[in-house]
């Protein structure tokens, strides 16, 4: 495989599109691209004002953008299943979903509306349970891809913590920050694993940004809080006094963009920016995979957790 890959994007006329978190951030940037592609786009978001503003301004530089708001809160287990429930309804194959939405490091432990640890339980529970109702759309589709978005925090502070996995004993911002990124990652690779021997037509890959300015880093540090955080105060000013460390937008969706429709985007594949350290570039390679996301007998383990969790089965 080349060490740098081109996010071109094929005539997407016709196909659906499941995009969560898109109102704003790589997801606001990635339902741009993929409706100007001709992609109808589901954005599976939480908050219908920030939607229609966000389909607003998407309609401004792409008029005829096909784009409609569906209600999903990925810390709410009847939520997701809500929104797989209206879907499957519709019976329309979804050809792409991007399991992109997500919170970073919250500075206190906080609760999803199943008690689950907030970031554990909305970045990859949610996730997994909503990419399992929609399993049946996803096969329909033949040749469907799923794309999981990951983090470089899979890699530097990414650790499944099976005997705390919801961080009751003691909680770090960061580590389960990192856990819930790391889980994409194994998710994405057991999913792929598993269609392949099951023979579901799935391709699952995953994907990270690097470094990308989006209101994750500012609004996760001061989830709960009056002021801003030191931690949102500090990336503010890296923006400004280090632009060369940071990518707009536009770029940090590119690894995702590939992974979701370039054609030779492959299954169980891992996709970042093709500069220094994986932080930025303006391109696309496959990015490392860390030593914890190939333990196959941890990846299986975190799946059937995660049935066990959610109560959401996946064909054996």
């Amino acid at each position: 495989m080349a060490n740098h890959l081109v996010a071109t994007v094929p005539d997407l006329s016709g196909k659906l599109v499941v995009v969560t978190g898109s109102n704003s951030g790589l997801g606001f940037g990635l339902a741009r691209r993929l409706s100007a592609a001709g992609a109808d786009v589901v954005m599976a978001i939480r908050n219908r004002t920030k939607g229609e503003q966000a389909i607003e301004e998407i309609r401004a530089t792409v008029p005829d953008a096909k784009l409609t708001i569906k209600a999903l809160d990925l810390s709410s287990l009847a939520s997701v299943a809500a929104l797989g429930d209206q879907l499957n309804a519709e019976g329309r194959p979804i050809d792409i979903l991007i399991n992109n939405a997500g919170v970073m490091t919250p500075p206190q432990r906080d609760t999803t509306a199943d008690g689950f640890e907030l970031q554990f339980g909305s970045n990859h529970l949610g996730h997994f349970a909503l990419t399992g109702h929609l399993l049946p759309l996803l096969r329909a589709a033949h040749g469907a891809r799923v794309v999981s978005l990951s983090s470089l925090a899979a890699r530097q502070s990414g650790q499944i913590h099976f005997d705390d996995l919801q961080f009751e004993k003691s909680y770090a911002p960061m580590s389960a920050y990192g856990q819930s990124k790391l889980a994409n990652l194994m998710f994405a690779r057991e999913l792929d694993r598993r269609s392949r021997e099951a023979g579901w037509g799935i391709l699952s890959s995953a994907a990270h940004p690097g470094l990308t300015k989006t209101n994750l880093q500012i609004s996760g540090p001061s989830y709960g809080r009056d002021k801003p955080s030191f931690m949102e105060r500090l990336y503010k000013t890296s923006w400004r006094w280090a632009p060369f460390l940071w990518q707009e937008i536009d770029e940090g969706i590119l690894p995702a963009l590939y992974a979701a429709a370039a054609p030779h985007a492959e299954g169980g594949a891992f996709y970042g920016p093709s500069g220094f350290y994986e932080m930025v570039g303006g391109g696309v390679k496959p990015a490392h995979v860390p030593a914890r996301a190939q333990n196959e007998a941890d990846s299986r383990r975190l799946w059937e957790l995660s049935e066990q969790l959610t109560g959401v089965s996946y064909p054996k």
